[in-house]
């Protein structure tokens, strides 16, 4: 007489999922904690914009120096090694002075990365409506209609700089609002399932 033993499934617990859940529901505040900086964050971008745009670009600037100092140091470094030193040393210079530039004139530095932006926007614009030629069928139009877009939103980035980064700035805020409101409801909804745990179905008895 054989006897057949089930192998027990592995529950959801179990799995790297499962565990990532575990992990979340007990710092479930930490959690909530992001999601209220991020909210924040996104209050102070929609509301002031300029000053938001001002605080990037110091933040920028600090990292840009730091970087460009730790590539000088490895410059120095593989120079007295004798190897190979031009590469970091081009690039430390470089980060330096993008740093020192966003520093001592913010607002050249936000004019530089708008038109970069404006220029992107029109090239993908160009590419989108040069597409639009070629496919057959419904997708054209939408095609058609991004590129247009797309080259709209370059021209004004261009006529209007600073309108254009006080838009980038909402949409940023925007962004940062609606995922903080997300992870906030994800820290409560977490905190409510470690508060009162599904009990797993128990099997009924055989008759």
């Amino acid at each position: 007489m054989s006897t057949t033993t089930a192998r027990p499934r592995n529950s959801a617990g179990d799995s790297p999922w499962g565990r990532l859940g575990e992990v979340l529901s007990k710092d479930w505040w930490l959690l909530a904690l992001r999601g209220l900086l991020s909210v924040a964050f996104g209050i102070v971008a929609l509301l002031m914009p300029i000053a938001t745009i001002l605080a990037l670009l110091l933040l920028f600037s600090a990292f840009m120096l730091v970087d460009g100092g730790f590539a000088l140091y490895a410059a120095v470094r593989a120079m007295r090694r004798g190897e190979s030193w031009g590469m970091p040393l081009i690039q430390g210079i470089a980060s330096v002075a993008a740093g020192v530039l966003a520093f001592l004139w913010p607002g050249i530095t936000v004019v530089a990365f708008i038109l970069l932006l404006a220029a992107w926007s029109i090239v993908s614009g160009c590419v989108m409506l040069t597409a639009a030629y070629s496919v057959d069928g419904r997708g054209r139009g939408w095609l058609a209609f991004g590129g247009i877009i797309s080259l709209l939103f370059g021209t004004l980035l261009i006529l209007a700089p600073l309108i254009g980064a006080v838009v980038v700035t909402w949409w940023l805020g925007a962004y940062f609002l609606v995922f903080g409101v997300a992870v906030i409801l994800l820290a409560f909804r977490l905190r409510s399932q470690r508060n009162h745990p599904s009990s797993p179905g128990s099997a009924k008895p055989a008759t």
